[in-house]
């Protein structure tokens, strides 16, 4: 970036998308005229840019597109639309209503998010404004869920720590709603609200973000160590709970992350926060507030792969940033204090929380819940959700916490978990059930191969490979993506495969355990048979020549298959 551009960020000419947003009316653009429209079931690229800020994507079914073509038929076009839940805590009433919207308006299927939000596939445009209203209806919202604004917040489950829980909890969801767009065009599209003809006549409807909002998306998260499974560093804004003697003290505050990038462009990585200070609880919101404002002034504007916070900071410095921080504070963060990240999974099975009362952490494969022959997932969480008098917790790595059980009812949750098959995964695997994987195709429009289609096929193989090494119960870290948007945050893996093209994977080492550090290149465009024949000679080494304790990701740095990479500016060095 120019000197220029440096100290004035937004001079140079805007993209198209700042320009739809500018003209939009606060996201209103013509989307209530669109969705009326009853000769396609698709809506035009601009209004689809501002759909996004309503919580959906358009998409089509490239499984189709061929047939479809030949049939002189548009496109097989249908909407993703995801759900928020701050914090990835859901009410028994609320799971249900997501089971009856996903089968009476989706696919039938519920994907849980790697940023603890609800997917649903397949929505027909002529289905959306009644699956929104049954959304809100039910206490949750699609607003904000996507586009250039704050996304849901995250925050670690936490099922041991009861009472810390319930506090970060509380901040994080305070913190989404403070960022919650202002605009009242979502409830007017979609839930019938009064209209306003044009709102830049009157007051300002948005002091957060202006009337066009951030350059690109931006997202937070709250860990409590030692575990690290939000992963915190991937965040444009992390938060890591400080908790000395039972009692929650504050947070550090890291800033600048960010998985995206794209394939042969060495401008575009990969980041980890860097951690500036430590605020107290009463000052979190300010700080995500001024943190939220500067990226609206200074990021980038024109280039929108260039847009997200990662690079305005790493363009101007982390002095930079806190400089301009305490002068819109107008005080400045402590010292940060000390903490530890033990891990970034899972804990699965039954854990009894300080509260007294019990927790179910649920392996579900790639966040899809669906039934399956031998296998009701859907079913048995409908019929959990109707006798469960506690909360869903849904966790950062796709998996589900049936939370806050009490005692006189856990043998009935039990019996429902044995009689529907449901599982605690841990007869799979550690490797399995540490993996994740994005939707891809073939409703993604960005995918270039597959993922959570592919995933655990690839799995089936690697399993032998691991128990012939001795390495079945050894937790690794495993990520894929159907290409380099990073939604599974593939990045930060010990072992990572990112989509390059159909039945191509690039292949990544080195990411640390906890989520501290990002991996590396490896191979580049190898298909399946590659991938097994160059794990079964990295296992065998690892099984062989590691120290004790020694993590698979930290092994791959130490016996030099990849460098170490602490910042992502050495990611394509």
């Amino acid at each position: 970036m120019s000197e220029n551009n440096l100290l004035s960020p937004n001079s140079a000419p805007h993209s198209d998308v700042e320009e739809i947003k500018r003209r939009s009316n606060y996201l209103r653009g013509s989307l209530e005229e669109t969705l009326k429209d009853p000769l396609t079931g698709s809506i035009p690229e601009d209004d689809n840019r501002l759909m996004k800020h309503h919580g959906s994507y358009m998409q089509d079914d490239r499984d189709l597109r061929n047939e479809r073509a030949k049939q002189k038929l548009e496109p097989a076009y249908q909407f993703m639309l995801r759900v928020r839940a701050a914090g990835g805590v859901v009410t028994p009433e609320q799971w249900l209503m997501m089971d009856r919207v996903a089968k009476k308006y989706s696919s039938g299927t519920i994907r849980l998010t790697t940023r603890q939000s609800f997917q649903l596939h397949g929505v027909l445009k002529w289905n959306l404004k009644n699956t929104i209203r049954e959304v809100n209806e039910s206490m949750l919202s699609t607003l904000a869920a996507c586009g250039d604004v704050n996304r849901n917040v995250m925050c670690n489950p936490n099922p041991h720590q009861s009472e810390i829980h319930s506090e970060v909890y509380d901040w994080a969801s305070k913190v989404s709603d403070h960022l919650d767009p202002r605009s009242r065009a979502y409830h007017e599209i979609w839930l019938d609200g009064e209209k306003i003809v044009d709102s830049r006549d009157g007051e300002e409807q948005e002091p957060i973000y202006g009337h066009v909002y951030l350059p690109r998306k931006f997202k937070i998260g709250i860990a409590v160590p030692p575990n690290n499974d939000v992963d915190v560093f991937s965040q444009d804004l992390g938060l890591i709970a400080i908790v000395e003697d039972g009692q929650l003290k504050g947070f550090n505050v890291s800033v600048g992350g960010g998985m995206g990038m794209t394939h042969g462009d060495p401008k575009t990585y990969p980041q980890v926060s860097k951690v500036i200070g430590f605020c107290t609880p009463e000052q979190m919101i300010d700080v995500a507030e001024k943190t939220v404002t500067i990226q609206r002034d200074y990021g980038d504007r024109s280039v929108r792969k260039h847009a997200r916070f990662k690079y305005t900071i790493d363009d101007r410095g982390l002095d930079w940033f806190k400089k301009e921080l305490t002068a819109r504070l107008g005080w400045e963060l402590a010292e940060a204090r000390p903490y530890h990240f033990d891990h970034n999974g899972d804990r699965y099975g039954w854990v009894k929380g300080s509260n007294g009362k019990w927790h179910f952490t649920l392996f579900i494969q790639n966040g899809r819940v669906k039934d399956e022959e031998g296998y009701p997932l859907m079913t048995g969480l409908r019929e959990i959700a109707k006798v469960h008098t506690g909360d869903f917790r849904l966790t950062p790595n796709q998996s589900l916490i049936i939370a806050n059980v009490a005692k006189q009812h856990k043998k009935k949750i039990e019996a429902l978990i044995k009689e529907y098959n449901l599982t605690d995964g841990n007869h799979y695997s550690a490797l399995r059930r540490n993996s994740m994987a994005c939707v891809a195709l073939p409703t993604c429009g960005l995918a270039m191969a597959e993922s959570e289609r592919y995933l655990p096929s690839l799995m089936d193989k690697i399993d032998p490979i691991l128990a012939e090494n001795g390495l079945q119960d050894e937790e690794i870290i495993i990520r894929m993506t159907g290409c380099p948007n990073g939604c599974a945050r593939p990045a930060l893996a010990e072992l990572s495969f990112i989509g390059k093209a159909p039945g191509k994977y690039n292949m990544y080492l080195g990411g640390g355990f906890a989520g501290q550090r990002l991996n590396k290149l490896y191979k580049e465009n190898i298909g399946e048979a590659e991938i097994l024949e160059n794990l079964k000679q990295l296992f065998a080494h690892y099984a062989k020549e590691r120290n004790i304790g020694e993590h698979f990701g930290d092994f791959t740095v130490r016996a030099g298959y990849v460098p170490e990479v602490l910042d992502g500016q050495q990611f394509h060095a």
